[in-house]
């Protein structure tokens, strides 16, 4: 069954990343997304799990992705419990391509707010062991609950017009299949380990 669920994770990952490089490579991102986004206020991006577009979509992810990297890097190298350092590894790869996509998508990188500097000061200063796991899987939790919301929401307003819409919704659309398993994934370590 977890060589099952491992297989399954392998090939969704290996299909997103796939997907992600085929359709959005830059030559395509810079006639889709040649809006300049360079002066993006952190207003856009306020921790509301709800897209109304793809940009809200783009700028709903790279904060989270960006938390999730920082907080991975930290437990591939803390993490006691298999499962959380396997799912650590996998999150780690995950992270370095969602926020290198969107960046090559000039989705630009809103500062940190006080929720997510809490969390990755939490992650960096909880010692290794069980406590610092349960930190680890519980912030990955959260953080992929968001994220799941946010995509579901993008995807649920219908078909929007225009190239950019379409390739956002089909990155939401293989996104969602990824966030709800890191949901489930997350929930069953969380119970092994007590938490």
């Amino acid at each position: 069954m977890e060589n099952e669920q491992s297989g399954r994770r392998d090939f969704v990952k290996k299909s997103i990343t796939g997907t992600i490089a085929m359709g959005t490579g830059l030559s395509l991102a810079a006639s889709l997304f040649s809006v300049n986004e360079a002066n993006a206020s952190e207003a856009e991006w306020n921790g509301d799990p709800n897209a109304s577009n793809e940009k809200a979509f783009r700028m709903g992810v790279i904060g989270p992705a960006e938390l999730s990297l920082a907080t991975s890097q930290i437990a591939a190298s803390k993490a006691s419990n298999k499962n959380t350092k396997e799912f650590a590894g996998f999150e780690l790869t995950e992270a370095i391509a969602v926020t290198g996509v969107l960046k090559d998508l000039g989705t630009p990188v809103p500062p940190m707010d006080a929720k997510a500097k809490a969390t990755l000061a939490k992650i960096k200063n909880t010692p290794a062991g069980p406590e610092f796991d349960k930190a680890y899987i519980s912030a990955q939790l959260e953080n992929h609950e968001f994220l799941r919301d946010l995509a579901a929401s993008y995807i649920s307003k219908g078909k929007l017009a225009g190239a950019a819409e379409n390739q956002g919704r089909h990155l939401a659309t293989l996104s969602l299949a990824v966030f709800k398993e890191h949901v489930a994934i997350t929930k069953r370590i969380l119970g092994e380990l007590g938490g």
